[in-house]
């Protein structure tokens, strides 16, 4: 039987971190056993907010391609491709933006969000507020039947929904109507108890070396109504207990809470045990990594596949849309 197929992308602005991870790419790999996956480098996303500096954008391609097979994506089974690659998305992003009421995109829940967590940005621009069009022509380009993302990305699905029924409804049935495959929201804070993210310094990168890791964690906030080593701590708000969780093993963890409670272990010691933890679950990662990094044409290989195999199905898709408009 034909496996249903799934889109989604990430914007290149830097080497990927632990919320990416947790945050998408492990569901993505659970999703690349059952579905045919089209993952994509978002870049013309990224100049939404990078187009007075374009190099991150630029160096940071091959690194995230690096970082997906890293983690266990692979290129065999799932396509990888860059976005500005395939011309045909700034095509179908124009006849979108030409359908496509104003007040649905000022209605989005997520701008207003998004400019006040990048407002070092100056983002009052047509892109930024139109880039929701965008995405849902990276999605519909592949006529994907799901689109696995978090809470907070759900309302630009249903946008891309909305947009391929007015399509559909204007010029006969192209595109299929995406369902949103939520993903689990992470538990994983950045060093600073904030969201991780590149733009706020507190995310530990998967392609961190020990030096770094220790230097984050000893950084990290743990219990706040934990002043001295003698008190008892709350492992219930404490953002080191949380990687515990996620990184040492089920004994420890409990020993960990016991002795937390307890004050039985000091925060110096429990951040000591977890940098342990983390940086023996990221080794299998960070030496993938070094292992592609000594071999760019290999990854340049899967990057023109994938861009090969995804500029197919563009074309495709496109002689059927303008077949429907019916101008070309």
């Amino acid at each position: 039987m034909k496996r249903k197929r799934i889109v989604s992308g990430m914007r290149p602005t830097g080497r990927l971190h632990l919320g990416h991870l947790h945050g998408a790419l492990l569901n993505w790999k659970k999703l690349q056993e059952k579905y045919e996956c089209f993952y994509f480098i978002a870049d013309w996303h990224a100049l939404t907010s990078e187009y007075a500096d374009t190099g991150i954008i630029r160096d940071s391609i091959t690194d995230i391609i690096i970082d997906w097979i890293s983690v266990g994506l692979d290129p065999e089974t799932c396509t990888f491709f860059v976005q500005s690659q395939i011309k045909e998305h700034s095509e179908l992003h124009l006849i979108f933006s030409m359908i496509t009421p104003l007040a649905w995109l000022e209605r989005n829940p997520t701008y207003k969000d998004q400019l006040k967590e990048l407002s070092q940005k100056n983002l009052s621009t047509y892109g930024f507020l139109g880039y929701p069009v965008l995405q849902a022509a990276d999605i519909l380009m592949y006529k994907a039947n799901g689109v696995p993302v978090g809470e907070d990305q759900a309302p630009h699905v249903e946008l891309t929904r909305e947009i391929a029924r007015r399509f559909n409804h204007m010029y006969g049935r192209v595109f299929p109507e995406p369902d949103v495959l939520l993903t689990p929201t992470s538990k994983l804070l950045g060093i600073d108890r904030r969201k991780m993210s590149k733009s706020y310094g507190n995310a530990i990168l998967l392609s961190d070396p020990d030096d770094d890791i220790d230097r984050k964690v000893s950084q990290m906030i743990t219990d706040p109504q934990r002043a001295r080593k003698t008190d008892p701590g709350d492992p219930g708000v404490c953002n080191v207990f949380s990687f515990h969780e996620m990184y040492s093993d089920p004994e420890q963890v409990k020993t960990i809470e016991t002795q937390c409670r307890s004050a039985g272990i000091g925060c110096v010691e429990c951040k000591r045990l977890m940098a342990a933890a983390l940086k023996k679950a990221l080794e299998p990662v960070r030496e993938r990594r070094k292992e592609l990094e000594s071999d760019p044409g290999k990854v340049a290989e899967i990057i023109a596949e994938g861009n090969r195999k995804a500029g197919a199905v563009a074309q495709q898709t496109m002689r059927e849309v303008r077949d429907r408009i019916s101008i070309f």
